[in-house]
């Protein structure tokens, strides 16, 4: 993991003690609510609903035991004793009172964190596959290029005041886990001829305009890669529009100038800011490097494992659901669920972190990652171990068996805490997981993602959801549309809108009637949602939901 130098110490203490002038200024009405907006965004620190919401960064998803300690101290100190994790790997904190935010800001650079550029027009944080340096199918650790592009945009000069934010997202492996087609640039690391480099997508996005990431550049090496990005965000700034927010991604730039003319613009840009760089990149590149290399694994027997299989059943499941294979023999890597039936998609315990910071510095060579789908991973956890540490996340509440299953769902904060939700997001998803934990169904359903958005910005990722969820405000009333056939992996495809929205009290049983649909009608047990989806196309589906309409017409 990498580690704090000179610099960067002394970066994260001046950017602390500025912002506390700044909040202290605010505090006595020196500065206006409107002045100190563009100052508190800069550092992670929102208005929303009910109270100020700080936004803590976790670069590419990482952290270690004391990182995650010092975030239950800070929600228990601070806070309401929970923290939130996001679809962007971060942690935010709901209900923080600004005269403590310097505090907390200071705590956090205590154990090298911050929440710089978590918010803002400028490049946010960095994100990669959850599984970085870990997964039995990746091909390049993706975390030293994202900590190196991390570092380049940090307090980058000509990027901090860009049309609009702009997110990058970074993957090495077979398996896109990162949803690298969904962001302004992702980034496929892969290997060509014996060099790493990577394919360069851009213009993806979702939100009211939601479109797939396009070629930019089929392969660069790794020594051209940020002049390659400099150059990219670089032509965005100059062409992205500022008259119109919501025309102001570059998603809309690639799409109004075609990408053969972004490219051909990159690349005039290229060739002028390469030189600038002089190799420096490629020095603090392997500098960084060292900073990943892997734990040392032990070689161990695993019968614990094999006898717990066997005769625990809660085990069996649990396993089946929550761990996936590693690189390493006799490892494997952990997702813990935070999403309990009932409980609130992405949210953890004060009490909870610090069983997951335990977890990983006993069993796990002091590792976690935060998934964007709002759980947390164990990367490297012998099998051996597993059936202790199930005991343990059970007595704490954390050992849901449901990961990729129906309550394992993507929700944003919605109408219970974002200024710019139109419905609510949470009881939703809580009502869904809840009704098919009764039902006993979820298991039998199998593989399924539902992504629930609680406005058309699309935080919660609905539009790549296999089941995705918009709520919207019809004439003060909330409107649930749905979506179906959405996927977020390598082979991403947009989700089919269904027809006319629902209503809150009808939402549920909407997505009921779906699944009950699918089950009916799939092939065979090991035909998933989205095989059958685009087996049978949406006219099963929309005669499920529409039984009164599909009638009339047939008469």
């Amino acid at each position: 993991m990498y580690k704090y130098n000179d610099f960067d110490e002394a970066f994260v203490r001046n950017r602390v003690a500025q912002f506390s002038a700044q909040v202290a200024r605010r505090i006595d009405g020196s500065l206006t609510e409107e002045e100190f907006r563009p100052l508190r965004l800069m550092n992670g620190l929102y208005l929303q609903l009910h109270a100020y919401m700080l936004r803590v960064a976790i670069p590419y998803g990482t952290l270690d035991s004391r990182k995650m300690n010092q975030l239950a101290m800070i929600a228990e100190k601070y806070d309401r004793g929970y923290g939130h994790f996001t679809t962007r790997q971060n942690i935010q904190y709901n209900w923080p009172k600004l005269p403590d935010v310097p505090a907390i800001l200071s705590d956090l650079a205590d154990v090298e964190m911050h929440a710089i550029q978590t918010s803002g027009n400028t490049i946010r944080n960095v994100t990669a596959d959850h599984f970085a340096g870990a997964s039995a199918d990746e091909t390049v650790d993706p975390r030293p290029v994202a900590e190196l592009i991390r570092q380049w945009s940090t307090d980058h000069p000509e990027f901090q005041f860009l049309p609009r934010k702009f997110k990058v997202a970074v993957s090495g492996a077979k398996e896109d886990r990162a949803v690298i087609k969904a962001h302004d640039v992702g980034l496929y690391l892969r290997e060509k001829n014996g060099e790493i480099g990577a394919q360069i997508l851009v213009g993806g996005g979702l939100g009211r305009t939601p479109m797939v990431g396009k070629v930019l550049k089929d392969f660069v090496a790794l020594d051209d890669l940020l002049p390659y990005l400099e150059a990219t965000v670089s032509v965005w700034n100059l062409l992205g529009r500022r008259d119109n927010k919501y025309k102001a991604r570059i998603k809309i730039t690639v799409h109004e100038h075609g990408i053969e003319e972004i490219r051909r613009l990159v690349e005039e840009r290229f060739a002028q800011v390469k030189p600038a760089f002089g190799g420096i990149d490629m020095v603090m590149l392997d500098e960084i490097r060292a900073a990943f290399a892997p734990p040392a694994f032990r070689s161990a027997p695993t019968e614990t494992f094999d006898a717990a299989y066997a005769n625990d059943p809660l085990f069996r499941s649990w396993a089946d659901t929550n761990l996936a294979p590693h690189k390493a023999e006799g490892y494997a890597i952990v997702t813990v669920s935070l999403k309990t039936p009932g409980q609130t998609p992405g949210d953890a315990s004060a009490e909870q972190m610090r069983v997951l910071a335990g977890l990983a510095r006993d069993y796990g060579h002091d590792e976690l990652r935060i998934s964007h789908e709002q759980n947390v991973i164990l990367p490297h956890i012998h099998k051996s171990d597993l059936p202790e540490i199930h005991t343990i996340l059970k007595a704490a509440g954390l050992a849901t068996a449901n990961i990729g299953l129906v309550s394992d769902i993507i929700a944003c904060p919605g109408m219970d805490y974002c200024t710019l939700a139109t419905a609510r997001s949470i009881p939703v998803a809580q009502g869904i997981a809840t009704r098919f934990d009764e039902l006993k169904l979820e298991h039998e359903i199998g593989p399924l993602k539902i992504k629930i958005s609680g406005c058309i910005n699309a935080c919660g990722h609905h539009h790549v959801g296999h089941i995705g969820i918009l709520g919207l405000d019809r004439a003060g009333v909330e409107n649930y549309q749905i979506t179906l056939g959405g996927d977020g992996t390598e082979d991403m495809v947009l989700g089919d809108r269904t027809g006319p929205g629902f209503s809150y009290d009808e939402i549920v049983p909407a997505i009921e009637r779906i699944l009950k649909t699918y089950l009916e009608l799939r092939d065979s047990p090991e035909e998933t949602f989205l095989m059958a989806y685009r087996r049978l196309g949406m006219a099963p589906f929309k005669a499920a939901l529409y039984p009164a309409k599909e009638s009339a017409h047939a008469a």
